[in-house]
């Protein structure tokens, strides 16, 4: 079909690896709420060290998604 021919090219790879990179990303901030809520890394040193963490835990979970996936 078209819109399976249209993912499957270059920039719909493209988009949808961004995609999949946004849901990751918000995932990971969502925790790092979470973990705000309890009271928890309001420190400049720890706000700092969990937006890197995030930032590289939704790199991470995206190339795991797209290498892992069958």
């Amino acid at each position: 079909s078209l819109i399976l021919a249209a993912l499957d090219s270059v920039p719909g790879r493209v988009c949808l690896i961004g995609w999949s990179f946004a849901f990751f990303f918000h995932l990971s901030n969502g925790i790092r709420h979470l973990v705000w809520d309890a009271g928890f890394g309001f420190e400049k040193h720890q706000a700092n060290a969990s937006a890197w963490f995030v930032l590289v835990l939704a790199l991470i979970l995206t190339t795991a998604f797209w290498v892992l996936r069958p």
